[in-house]
Formats: C-alpha cells, structure tokens, sequence
C-alpha cells in the first residue's frame, strides 16, 4: 500500500478563514443572488464577492 503523502507544505498560504454570517444574512445573500441571477447579472466576480464577504446584500 502506498503511503499519501497529504501534508500542506510550509510555504502554502492559507486563506483566512471566513466568519459564517448570521442565519438572517445567509439568506438576505441567497435572495440577493436569486435576484441578481434572475436578472442576468450574477457573474463569477460577483459571486466571489459575496462569498468572501466583500459584498454584502442590499
């Protein structure tokens, strides 16, 4: 059997961790981006955005 080797190694950055928004947020965003995507302009830039909390619901 072959032994996997699944250490990080100590020159790869790891992205902060994200606090998870409030319930209400959570779905404030989902409802923001069921919108934006029904209007045609849920791009991947965008969703990045909120999912790294760059951007938060109107």
């Amino acid at each position: 059997m072959h032994d996997l080797n699944l250490s990080i190694p100590d020159d790869f950055e790891k992205e902060p961790e994200l606090p998870i928004p409030e319930i209400d947020e959570q779905k404030k965003i989902v409802a923001e981006l069921k919108r934006l995507e029904e209007a045609g302009e849920l791009t991947p830039e965008i969703l990045h955005a909120f999912m790294t909390g760059e951007r938060k619901p109107e």
